[in-house]
């Protein structure tokens, strides 16, 4: 006979486990301590075994049927149900074990050959104020653009909209060193253009006026020993006042 709500809720604890069978191999186990959970019993390879679908009440008797449901639908695509767990918690296990944080420190120090050691210290700590405390805890594979876009626009709330831009690049990095690593699918990053404020910043180069240093810096051109062509443009430059582009 089924089970019903009112029979699971009045069914009281006894000095040794006992169970209160369902239908189709659900059954729930009353401990002595009165614990209730919720087992499906079932055979594969000619063998018969045991499932646990968590504890009543957080369980509800409508949700242990739903789990005993989609455990049968296993079966009978010849899946072990106890074996699909273990796999779905491994995978689940190394999904958070890779986190942004994580691989982008791992990103981080394969640059150590290649940057400078002002650099390397400027992007991370870029990523441990700004980034990492959003997002860094989430795995990396199921960041989305929308995730990615509420981090950087936090940083343009400040005003800082050329740091939220080259964040955007350097988090675009991260995520393609995930992908070839087989860490992640795609890089959302690459959704987000034209989704930041662009602000260009003018900047002026002021002029040397002061003739004690322009002669400073006709003597340091006079006395530069680099290579043939470089000496003679730095030479020529004075005397004709063009653009390094025109000079060249």
């Amino acid at each position: 006979m089924a089970l019903s709500d009112s029979k699971i809720r009045t069914a009281k604890a006894k000095d040794k486990l006992y169970k209160l069978y369902d239908e189709k191999g659900l059954y729930l186990e009353i401990t002595p301590a009165g614990s209730k959970r919720w087992r499906f019993k079932y055979r594969f390879e000619d063998k018969e075994k045991r499932i646990s679908l968590g504890l009543y009440p957080e369980v509800s008797l409508k949700k242990a049927r739903l789990k005993r449901d989609e455990v049968r639908e296993l079966l009978a695509d010849g899946v072990n149900p106890s074996q699909a767990r273990k796999q779905a918690a491994a995978a689940k296990a190394e999904l958070n074990k890779n986190t942004f944080e994580a691989v982008a420190r791992d990103w981080h120090a394969k640059q150590q050959q290649s940057w400078s050691k002002g650099h390397l210290q400027k992007i991370l700590a870029w990523l441990e104020k700004n980034i990492f405390p959003f997002m860094g805890s989430r795995p990396i594979a199921t960041i989305e653009s929308p995730d990615l876009l509420v981090v950087l626009r936090r940083i343009e709330a400040r005003g800082a909209n050329d740091t939220a831009r080259r964040l955007k690049a350097v988090c675009g990095q991260i995520f393609r060193y995930a992908i070839a690593n087989s860490l992640a699918n795609r890089d959302p990053s690459a959704d987000l253009k034209g989704a930041l404020t662009y602000y260009y910043r003018k900047k002026h180069f002021s002029s040397i006026t002061d003739p004690k240093e322009i002669g400073a810096l006709m003597r340091a051109i006079d006395s530069y020993t680099g290579s043939f062509i470089a000496r003679h443009a730095l030479q020529l430059a004075p005397l004709v006042f063009v653009r390094p582009g025109e000079l060249r």
